[in-house]
């Protein structure tokens, strides 16, 4: 199936732009306001209405005991390939499906249905290219997934680490992956990412001998920045450190499932 298509301070990408808080879809697209205060009120509006449907997403997730798990991260983070190694490892003990956002393609959702799981993909461009999933989008993408036979709904996000952390979409939790080539001052330069999920995968530490990367600079960061955060260092590649995320994951779907 292919569809197209926390508060705000400021305004953003085609629509607004505003550096912390959530944003909604949903709301008609909106020309700039020239008064810094009707700015902010507008946003507000919009990010209510996102908040809305989200709350109906999560009361749907929760009646039907499936386990959202919102996966974000920069481009080229190695996201897919973590998803593709995970899916593998975890069907069909767990009953698995994706949601995959992209502001153009199919490339990510072809490869993530080879593992035998129900794939939606939902792409943007024909909406401006939004750099985000919101919650709106996530309650029509359902309309291609029969929850009666999911454990875990994974939504692969699109690659950005500002837009989607502003979005709730009704998850049980947020995941954010960070590649070791990335730079080990990601988290100082985009604290509400790495502020607002419950997890971290520290990917592509098959590559540290080669790099210039600051590992203990970069764990320290994440733990000023969201103390006690779990931090999974891992290898999507070679599966390295992978057993510890995977129990986690095991271990939030078990405790949403009935006893």
């Amino acid at each position: 199936m292919f569809l197209s298509n926390r508060n705000a301070k400021a305004l953003h990408h085609s629509h607004f732009h505003k550096p912390q808080g959530k944003e909604a879809g949903g709301a008609p697209a909106m020309e700039r306001q020239r008064s810094g205060t009707r700015e902010i009120q507008v946003v507000r509006r919009v990010l209510d209405a996102n908040d809305i449907m989200a709350d109906r997403n999560r009361q749907r997730f929760q009646a039907e005991q499936v386990f959202v798990l919102n996966m974000m991260s920069s481009p080229g983070s190695g996201k897919t390939t973590t998803l593709q190694k995970t899916l593998a490892r975890l069907m069909p003990e767990i009953r698995c499906a994706v949601i995959v956002g992209d502001i153009c393609t199919t490339n990510d959702a072809d490869r993530l249905a080879a593992s035998g799981a129900p794939v939606v993909q939902i792409n943007t461009d024909e909406f401006g290219g939004d750099c985000h999933l919101a919650a709106h989008v996530i309650e029509k993408a359902l309309g291609g997934l029969d929850l009666s036979a999911i454990d875990l709904l994974i939504v692969e996000n699109i690659g950005n680490l500002v837009c989607p952390a502003e979005f709730d979409i009704g998850e049980d939790a947020r995941v954010v992956v960070l590649s070791v080539t990335e730079g080990e001052d990601k988290p100082a330069k985009y604290p509400l990412m790495f502020r607002e999920c419950d997890v971290a995968l520290l990917n592509k530490i098959d590559l540290l001998p080669y790099l210039d990367f600051d590992r203990q600079l970069a764990i320290d960061t994440l733990g000023e920045i969201h103390p006690h955060m779990p931090i999974f260092e891992i290898s999507a590649k070679t599966e390295a450190g992978f057993e510890p995320w995977l129990a986690w994951i095991r271990d939030a779907v078990r405790a949403k499932l009935p006893a």
